[in-house]
């Protein structure tokens, strides 16, 4: 989900030539960040080997993350952030240096800003099995191949456990907040129920407590894009030339992903039926601003991110139920101890504000009382991310909160 960039953080727009010559040339076989390229901010951590919870393993594993501010003496002011589908650890910072795009909440994260970095030390891991340096189907296997479509099935739970072992490397016993939005909200929640005195408080954003079949269908629909591309290849693209790989598959999945991010509302506004060019997109071979603006973001998106890590990522949050294995949902929201935050937008269509509500209503700590906070937008589910001021404005709140120690 190429929403946590800062270039989709933004309302939606019509694409311009300059735009369009952007991506002039093939694209490469993969997007993802390998051994060898720029290393720009990020750091990695070893987390050893990894079990999975339905079988598999990693005989090793490493996380990439940055880090913004000083680690207090105590060890006391750390904030983990997660981030969604397609995020990576580019908080805030500029694109360049081995980093695809700019940092995905610069308006959020930094000196003075919501998530202050002259007070809180602020860690953004990329998630297990992501691209973006973390250990993922890009990565080399044991014997020298890339992991590819070898790489084990995950569920939230088992990127939780790697995102715990990671703090163990980095000796941070307990975070004074957790906080993700969309996917990464449900790492978080995740955080706040199977270890619930490392977890000080909460903030859950535009995310539900379980993947519902409608999300799960949707999610069917992109994998099977990718696989039906006669360039996956099964999985075993990696050693294709640049436009040999699974772009068009890869493309048309992040087309679909991306009508769900944002609203009717905002789309028809934006766009109406206003043409890209002065060419008539009824017969005579041109096209709707609105088709131009998926194509640009779909084709783009492949230029930062693999397809093995997509197929495997989707898959993961389909697993997301926070009440499997614990009694049912309100049963395992009865056990998290933070002070919490969930947030949510009226125009989500993804993860509507009906699955806030669950969690608002059953986490004990909840900030609200049994209410989520939803906040008005136009913007659909990527408005937890363009609504910096409203959504900086709720983490204040978060933070400013007295905890249970």
């Amino acid at each position: 989900m190429d929403w946590q960039t800062s270039a989709d953080s933004v309302p939606s727009s019509f694409v311009t030539e300059a735009q369009t010559r952007s991506l002039f040339g093939k694209p490469p076989a993969t997007g993802a960040w390998r051994e060898g390229d720029p290393v720009g901010n990020r750091r990695f951590i070893p987390i050893g080997r990894r079990e999975f919870e339905h079988g598999g393993n990693l005989p090793f594993a490493r996380l990439a993350y940055e880090s913004w501010g000083e680690l207090s003496v105590t060890g006391d002011n750390a904030v983990l952030i997660l981030h969604a589908l397609t995020g990576d650890s580019h908080l805030t910072g500029s694109a360049g240096d081995g980093h695809a795009t700019a940092g995905w909440w610069g308006d959020v994260v930094g000196p003075g800003k919501a998530i202050d970095t002259d007070r809180w030390y602020v860690v953004a891991p990329n998630m297990l099995g992501g691209c973006q340096g973390s250990t993922g189907p890009a990565s080399l296997a044991p014997d020298g191949i890339e992991w590819g479509p070898r790489f084990p099935s995950m569920t939230i739970r088992d990127q939780v456990e790697a995102q715990a072992a990671f703090a163990d490397a980095l000796g941070i016993e307990r975070w004074v907040a957790v906080i993700g939005g969309s996917m990464g909200g449900m790492h978080a929640v995740e955080w706040a129920i199977m270890y619930p005195d490392r977890v000080a408080r909460l903030a859950v954003l535009a995310a539900p407590p379980v993947t519902t079949a409608d999300q799960i269908a949707l999610n069917s629909v992109q994998i099977e894009a990718i696989r039906t591309d006669p360039l996956f290849r099964h999985g075993e693209y990696y050693d294709a030339e640049d436009g040999d790989g699974p772009s068009r598959g890869l493309a048309l999945a992040r087309r679909m992903a991306l009508l769900n991010y944002r609203s009717p509302t905002e789309l028809n506004d934006r766009f109406e039926r206003s043409w890209q060019s002065e060419i008539n997109p009824l017969g005579d071979g041109g096209r709707f601003a609105v088709e131009s603006y998926l194509d640009f973001h779909g084709n783009k998106f492949t230029r930062r991110f693999d397809a093995n890590s997509y197929v495997r990522l989707v898959e993961a949050m389909n697993s997301h139920d926070v009440g499997r294995d614990r009694g049912g949902v309100t049963s395992a929201l009865s056990r998290v101890t933070a002070r919490t935050l969930v947030l949510g937008i009226d125009s989500d269509r993804l993860f509507p504000v009906s699955g806030q509500r669950q969690i608002a209503a059953n986490v004990p700590g909840n900030i609200n009382g049994t209410e989520a906070v939803v906040l008005e937008s136009d913007y659909g589910h990527d408005g937890f991310l363009i609504e910096s001021e409203a959504v900086g404005n709720q983490l204040r709140r978060l933070l400013s909160e007295q905890t249970v120690h």
